[in-house]
């Protein structure tokens, strides 16, 4: 599959779903990187976490008080999980916000790499606070919606429809996938 313009449709802004006042803002940086065959740096959560221990996610979290915009909570996030220096991406755009089961209202913004997915693996370090490994997938496999498929989920009572890949023995689910598989659609 050809890699498709993955910069169509991007907002200039983020764009914001109602917030109810118990939801958390978070943001999250989906890297893509400087290869003629791109890939998107996504990470494995450290199996000590109490949430979302071993499940794979962008780099991001929630928003600090010091964080004067979305954009440098996702910055921020990013270099303290896995390094990523913020002169090394470039800011394209944002995604959909999405609200998510645990209580977030999760930003995802997108940026360009200044580098390759070689150059990346030997620069980057995962913090093992909060990071066990970093992944390269390649953009192809995660924009092609035919990738994905969906599953009931059934936590306390209550059911929901969710996604998932699966990439090389992995399973990307939960808001990852979520996130991955609109963007897919809408490049359609």
């Amino acid at each position: 599959m050809a890699v498709p313009d993955f910069t169509k449709g991007l907002a200039r802004a983020p764009i914001a779903v109602p917030m109810a006042d118990d939801v958390v803002p978070a943001a999250v940086l989906i890297v893509v990187t400087q290869d003629e065959a791109p890939s998107i740096i996504l990470t494995r959560r450290s199996a000590h976490l109490h949430k979302h221990a071993g499940q794979i996610s962008f780099p991001g979290g929630r928003v600090d008080p010091q964080d004067e915009t979305l954009i440098a909570t996702a910055l921020r996030e990013a270099h303290e999980e896995i390094a990523l220096p913020f002169d090394h991406v470039s800011i394209c755009g944002f995604l959909p916000d999405m609200l998510t089961g645990t209580g977030y209202r999760v930003t995802p913004v997108v940026a360009q790499s200044t580098k390759t997915a070689a150059a990346l693996q030997d620069l980057l370090c995962p913090n093992p606070e909060e990071v066990d490994e970093i992944l390269m997938v390649p953009l192809s496999v995660l924009l092609d919606a035919e990738n994905y498929d969906s599953f009931m989920r059934h936590d306390k009572g209550v059911s929901w429809r969710s996604w998932r890949l699966m990439y090389e023995g992995q399973t990307i689910w939960g808001a990852t996938a979520a996130i991955l598989h609109k963007w897919a659609i809408a490049l359609l």
